[in-house]
């Protein structure tokens, strides 16, 4: 449920997505500009004074989460963000906040897909997950920002949204409304300065260690603190499914090409075809589940993605056997680097989806043929075993 619904308008996604972010309260925003991400950061830049937010343009995105960490530490709802490469940077403080129980938001507006095993495994220390988000177009990311700052909140723990050029630069007539969501208690852990000399002060640390009064953890009982909230966490899986219930065929596919999954797969129930999809909303946790269950009964499930195949080692582990699983995306972008290339077409994407279902080699992916990798005599020869 929403509350009334404000005026419709034609918007950049990014400024559809920072207006949700500041009806869902962010005060602070901290990020260095690079594409595809940089409009997120001109639209924060824009719009967050006129709400008594801060916006800042750091130095790097080394500054940028470091500035956010200090914000969202004293308990104001506070973001930071960039692309794939910026968000790279990041891992470090980011496994820092999810040990430091830390509800920071990130947006990651990535290049193409290539970046999932990042979003959902991360490049930082230590046992930690992030919620993962991916929205399929503008007015979905409308709602599914203002869950990351519930989500942040509820279990302190970070949670990105998994963005792409599509979902950044795509103008939509969209509603940004504020989404009603539960209640949520006084961060009473905030270090906001009011307990300062009190004896009651308070401190926020990934290393286990507590002001007088508090609980003290060290630092082996904060890792087991914290393995033992990823349990909880998978609690928040969310995913789409249609046509599963006599599918023969069934493709699991994120963020912005789902949407072009969807199309190609309603085209090919009108001409008789039974393929069905799966939707992850949510990267991690991803939705085992329900894959699994859509899988029982299919003779083959498909992963599409924008990428060499990430995506599709989880898909297997959720069939788990009950149907073979074949990749049949690729690497496709522009000539730029930055947006989405020939491959998101949905006469393309359609046509993979075909020759999956009717048991043919997938077509080439434009731009194969000219950039495939030669290797040369002496890599194509065996290597020989190496015995103790």
């Amino acid at each position: 449920m929403t509350t009334a619904t404000p005026t419709r308008a034609l918007m950049e996604g990014s400024e559809a997505l920072v207006r949700a972010a500041i009806l869902a309260d962010c005060k602070f925003f901290a990020g260095y500009p690079m594409t595809p991400f940089t409009e997120v950061l001109e639209h924060f830049a824009a719009l967050l004074p006129d709400v008594g937010g801060v916006c800042i343009n750091a130095e790097s995105e080394l500054e940028a989460v470091g500035m956010a960490w200090g914000a969202v530490a004293t308990g104001e709802r506070a973001a930071t963000g960039s692309t794939g490469q910026g968000i790279a940077l990041m891992q470090e403080s980011f496994s820092e906040a999810t040990l430091a129980e830390l509800p920071l938001v990130i947006f990651n507006m990535s290049r193409s897909q290539g970046d999932y095993f990042q979003a959902t495994r991360g490049g930082g220390h230590g046992d930690y997950r992030h919620l993962v988000l991916a929205p399929q177009d503008v007015r979905e990311g409308v709602r599914l920002v203002q869950l990351a700052f519930h989500l942040a909140d509820k279990w302190r723990n970070p949670v990105m949204l998994y963005g792409d050029y599509l979902l950044a630069h795509t103008q939509e007539a969209v509603t940004v409304e504020k989404v009603d969501l539960p209640p949520l208690p006084p961060k009473d852990w905030g270090v906001d300065g009011t307990t300062s000399g009190t004896g009651r002060s308070r401190t926020v640390t990934s290393l286990g260690v507590a002001k007088p009064g508090a609980r003290p953890f060290g630092q082996e009982g904060k890792a087991q603190y914290i393995a033992t909230k990823m349990a909880y966490l998978e609690r928040e899986v969310r995913s789409e499914s249609g046509y599963c219930d006599d599918a023969e065929t069934v493709i699991v596919a994120f963020g912005s090409p789902a949407k072009f999954v969807k199309y190609a797969i309603a085209q090919l129930r009108d001409e008789g075809l039974r393929v069905g999809y799966v939707r992850p909303i949510t990267l991690w946790p991803f939705p085992t589940e329900a894959v699994h269950a859509a899988a029982q009964g299919a003779r083959v499930v498909g992963s599409f993605e924008i990428s060499s195949g990430q995506m599709v080692d989880d898909v297997r582990i959720a069939v788990a056997g009950a149907a073979p699983v074949e990749f049949i995306g690729g690497v496709s972008s522009d000539h730029s680097g930055f947006g989405l290339g020939r491959l998101l077409d949905v006469d393309e994407v359609r046509e993979r989806i075909r020759a999956l279902h009717e048991g043919r080699p997938q077509p080439p992916v434009p731009g194969y043929e000219e950039f495939a990798y030669e290797p040369l005599p002496h890599q194509l020869a065996a290597t020989p075993e190496v015995t103790p």
